[in-house]
């Protein structure tokens, strides 16, 4: 099931941020616009729009919540991999579990550690 889930919700992802897709959005937003004269801007008319809209916004918000942790999740595992296998300090693996504290701390002696490398390596000939 959770294959089937992902499968759909990337389909679904790739699909919603087309160029046919806000084109086609558009195109429905127009079509109840013109169509209001005819309904007589009823209650109806608005509800349409209104559960329209409400239904592919609530069904996008999971979608899109899903692919945002999956590339996240692939993202963060490949950056643990580059500082596991390389000069890095592995004490910045699994920061992304950190309190946001914790993680302004890194922030903060990581730009410090930047300075000092800056202030330490000579300047670049002809500046």
């Amino acid at each position: 099931m959770e294959k089937k889930f992902n499968w759909l919700a990337e389909i679904v992802a790739y699909a919603a941020g087309r160029e046919w897709a806000f084109a086609l959005s558009l195109l429905s937003l127009v079509v109840w616009a013109i169509a209001g004269p005819f309904f007589q801007y009823s209650e109806t008319w608005q509800l349409i729009i209104n559960t329209g809209t409400t239904i592919v916004t609530f069904l996008m918000v999971f979608l899109i919540q899903n692919t945002q942790n999956r590339n996240g999740g692939a993202i963060q595992a490949k950056l643990d991999e580059l500082i596991r296998s390389g000069r890095a300090k592995n004490d910045f693996i699994g920061i992304e579990h950190l309190t946001e504290a914790e993680v302004e701390d890194f922030r903060k002696r990581c730009a410090e550690a930047a300075e000092k490398a800056a202030a330490s390596s000579p300047s670049p000939v002809g500046t």
